[in-house]
This record gives C-alpha cells, structure tokens and sequence, in this order.
C-alpha cells in the first residue's frame, strides 16, 4: 500500500472519508483532485487485481462527502437519497482463477467501489459498533476513524502522527513554563 494514502480508519468508509485530508481546516487538502487520484486509491484499497482508471472522481467525491454527513449525524435526505443510489450499484464479484486464486472483477470497478464504500457506511452506523466512532484529538487533523481500543478512549486517529505531536505539544508547553 502507498503512503499517499492514510488507512487505519478501522473501516473501509472511514480511510474513504479520510481522502479530504485536514477536513475543517484552513490547511485542508483534497486527495482525490482527479480520475487519476480515484484510480490509485481504488488501486490502494479495493479488491481488484489491476488498475483502476475511472473516468472522473466527481462520484467519488460526491459519495466521500454524502458518507462523511451520514457519520457525522448532518445527512440530509439528497445525501441519504445519494447514499442509498451508490449502495444499489454492482459491487464486485469473487471469481476463482484456475490456479485457485481469487479473484475480484466488476464492469465498472469504480462503480463497485463506490457501491462497497457506501454500504460500508450504512452497515456501520446501524451497527453497535457505530458508538465508538470518534473525531480525532488533533488540532489540525480532522479525522474520523474507529475506536477499537478495550475501554473505548482512544484520542488519536494515529498514535505515531496525531498522538505524537499531541505530546510533543505538551511536553513543549511544560518546558517553557518551567523555565
């Protein structure tokens, strides 16, 4: 997997969310510019074993901000009615090669993708495991991701990036108080 991309959401429409980098920020930055953005996350996360080369990204985008307002609790009925037409699309069909490996294939596999991130979202906020969705701590992240810590009190979306910088934050302030 690239680093272009952030994973370790703890759900696949949770890294998809994550593609508006910074979200409600002054920093924000948008990773999926372009058909060729799109293609090389499908590439990075989905299930096929070639390239994807979609014709655009505005669907991909049209879905990342429609699943971002279901999981944030702000989904109106054009996002909820959005929502519902990519989670009715074809998602991807598992096939065996002969030399039984296998395989996953789709007419429009951005088509699929989109299909398989919306139903991701909508199986997890009618889930239990909904409740430990959490904003990440950061000052400048914006990130949703996925609680799976035993006591649920997780901060950061990622201990090495956010949490680290959060304690370094800390330690500095520290220091300069004490002297």
């Amino acid at each position: 997997m690239t680093d272009r991309f952030r994973s370790g959401a703890g759900r696949l429409c949770l890294d998809f969310v994550r593609t508006l980098r910074y979200r409600g920020t002054p920093a924000a930055v948008e990773e999926l510019p372009d058909a060729a953005a799109w293609g090389a996350w499908i590439d990075a996360f989905g299930p096929f074993p070639s390239p994807v080369r979609p014709a655009s990204a505005d669907d991909a985008r049209v879905a990342r901000e429609a699943i971002h307002a279901l999981l944030t609790g702000s989904v109106r009925a054009p996002e909820r009615q959005r929502l519902n037409r990519f989670a009715a699309l074809p998602v991807p069909s598992p096939s065996l090669t002969p030399s039984g490996e296998l395989r996953w294939q789709a007419a429009d596999p951005a088509a699929a993708m989109l299909a398989l991130l919306a139903r991701d979202a909508l199986e997890l906020v009618t889930s239990p495991e909904f409740a430990r969705v959490r904003h990440c701590a950061g000052e400048r992240c914006g990130a949703l991701f996925l609680d799976t810590s035993r006591p649920g009190t997780r901060r950061w979306c990622s201990m090495e990036t956010c949490g680290n910088q959060a304690k370094k934050s800390t330690y500095r302030a520290k220091a300069t108080a004490r002297g």
